[in-house]
């Protein structure tokens, strides 16, 4: 596989081609265990690869995933690992393994599946925008076309058999990224983010679980599988999704009827900080660009394009940045090349700028 290739293609969680200024990406995951395999926890090494040898070309071969790449754990770097991890083919606990697990991925990366993480196999689908019906099909197509050749652990009683008892159930994992700066300037995340766990929803940050929020992206997702059927968790999360939208975009408006000062001169700092600066870390970097991408929004910012911060986003990420310098680079000379890369792609672009109605 070659990594190069991956990091000069926009990754499946921000293409961004059409009208979708709250929802970054919709993703399913689902969990899968092989019956009569110890899950790969209990697992020897031996056995974890006799699974990843027999799984690897039933993979390659469905349908759902050609054109497929394949690649060992044991054959990645701690580079090129970092790298699938941002561009979330991989799990941190798969950057982990090494001999024994794999990843077989859809080359445009919508589709993949994880062998040998916490359970046999993790499917997961990745669309960009509002999309959990549709990415929801295409996961279950997926699933159908494995279980033709595998025979999954399964309960009448309790559903797919996982490593973890949260996952017990259906297996599934749906969630949503979504850019709130909106609810983030007019302070008002927080209490949202509290109801949502309240109702039994995930948050997370940028990076899946154990991650904080940066750069006001929310990851959004369900936390109960058994009990209910995959289309009703679907549908459930789709609602709440919906009606975050609605508090997200009333703030939007809010901002600009109310603090229109505030947000221009929040969008203004953030283009300049980020045309100039000479060090950024990877948490700054990304607080700023969303203050870009909310001038772009706004209509604020008229020349720079929200695919330019999108992009951004992801590929002044330290794997990527490294990859970028074709080296290892310490934590400080990260943070010098990113703002180097993010001035570079800012260079000779003129904001531009909405004029201020007439009072």
């Amino acid at each position: 596989m070659n990594i190069d290739e991956l990091i000069h293609q926009p990754g499946a969680w921000l293409d961004i081609e059409h009208d979708s200024v709250v929802v970054v990406s919709s993703r399913i995951r689902l969990a899968r265990n092989l019956q009569k395999s110890a899950f790969p926890g209990w697992a020897g090494a031996e056995e974890c690869e006799r699974i990843w040898q027999e799984m690897r070309p039933i993979l390659l071969d469905v349908p759902s995933l050609k054109p497929a790449e394949a690649v060992g754990m044991e054959e990645l770097d701690e580079i090129d690992k970092a790298i699938l991890y941002e561009r979330h083919l991989i799990s941190r606990e798969q950057a982990e393994k090494s001999r024994g697990s794999g990843l077989i991925f859809r080359k445009d990366e919508g589709i993949s599946v994880m062998v040998n993480e916490e359970d046999h196999l993790r499917l997961q689908c990745m669309r960009p925008g509002l999309g959990l019906r549709e990415t929801w099909e295409a996961i279950n197509r997926m699933d159908s076309e494995i279980e033709k050749h595998v025979e999954y652990a399964f309960s009448p009683r309790l559903g797919y058999l996982t490593a973890c008892p949260t996952n017990v159930g259906t297996g599934l994992r749906a969630s949503v990224m979504l850019h709130l700066p909106g609810l983030g300037l007019m302070n008002e995340i927080n209490p949202i983010m509290k109801g949502m766990t309240k109702i039994g929803l995930a948050v997370r940050g940028l990076g899946g679980e154990g991650t904080e929020a940066t750069g006001n992206m929310f990851q959004i997702s369900n936390q109960m599988t058994l009990g209910e059927d995959e289309p009703t968790i679907i549908g459930n999360l789709e609602q709440i999704v919906q009606e975050i939208i609605e508090h997200e975009r009333n703030a939007r408006a809010r901002l600009m009827e109310k603090k229109e000062i505030v947000v221009r001169d929040h969008v203004g700092r953030s283009y300049g900080i980020l045309s100039n600066a000479h060090i950024l870390s990877s948490k700054e970097a990304l607080d700023l660009l969303s203050g870009l991408r909310l001038g772009i929004d706004l209509g604020i910012l008229k020349n720079v394009g929200r695919r330019t911060v999108d992009e951004l986003m992801l590929v002044t990420q330290p794997g990527h940045l490294q990859r970028l310098e074709a080296r290892a680079l310490k934590p400080k000379d990260r943070d010098r090349v990113r703002a180097q890369e993010i001035r570079s792609r800012l260079a000779g672009i003129a904001p531009g700028s909405e004029k201020r109605p007439e009072k």
